[in-house]
């Protein structure tokens, strides 16, 4: 396994590769990313970590560059998770989504060699062409896993919340889960009742 590559970032904004001994731009990062190189953004003064900044900031540019990944009702959904009691769950929730994105497209990938030859599905137009014909069936798979998830989601919810009924059930004080918890009000009796006596 190769070391991970060290990434200087000054406080002049440039960023310079250790291991090529060159500064280098944030397209080049990029580059490293897309070749699955492992290496980490360091503030060369500090020493703090700085690569989820950096990635970050690759992400604003391509989402800016003209051919969006996230809409903006996406986005805004993900920023009313911050704070939230559900923060850390949705991140390994899309982390773990990405995850099996990946593999589908490996899975792609394997069979689309099956059917052309290996050498022309390493080719990035032909790969891109396999796709633009499959788009219908894998928009299908992705639906499909996503009405999954969803539904598996919505089950780990509902567990949830029936453990923390039966949590607050065994307490001592009065459970806020139970109708019996909210005291009855003495109202005025009726005519009725006043006749009976």
């Amino acid at each position: 396994m190769s070391e991970t590559r060290i990434i200087k970032k000054y406080p002049n904004r440039r960023l310079y590769d250790t291991a090529t001994s060159s500064y280098i731009t944030l397209a080049d990062v990029k580059k490293l990313v897309v070749e699955n190189v492992e290496f980490k953004v360091v503030d060369a003064k500090t020493g703090d970590d700085l690569t989820r900044p950096i990635l970050l900031q690759i992400i604003i540019e391509e989402e800016a560059a003209g051919a969006p990944m996230f809409s903006s009702d996406m986005l805004s959904q993900i920023i009313r998770f911050y704070g939230n009691a559900m923060q850390g769950m949705m991140g390994t929730f899309l982390e773990k989504n990405i995850q099996t994105f990946m593999q589908l497209q490996q899975r792609l990938q394997e069979q689309s060699r099956g059917v052309y030859s290996a050498n022309a599905m390493l080719k990035p137009d032909a790969w891109a062409e396999f796709v633009k014909m499959q788009g219908p069936a894998i928009q299908g798979l992705m639906t499909n896993y996503l009405e999954q998830s969803a539904t598996a989601f919505l089950q780990m919810q509902s567990q949830l919340q029936q453990q923390t009924r039966d949590l607050f059930s065994r307490m001592p004080f009065a459970n806020p889960f139970s109708q019996a918890a909210a005291p009855e009000t003495a109202g005025p009796k009726s005519e009725d009742d006043s006749k009976e006596r």
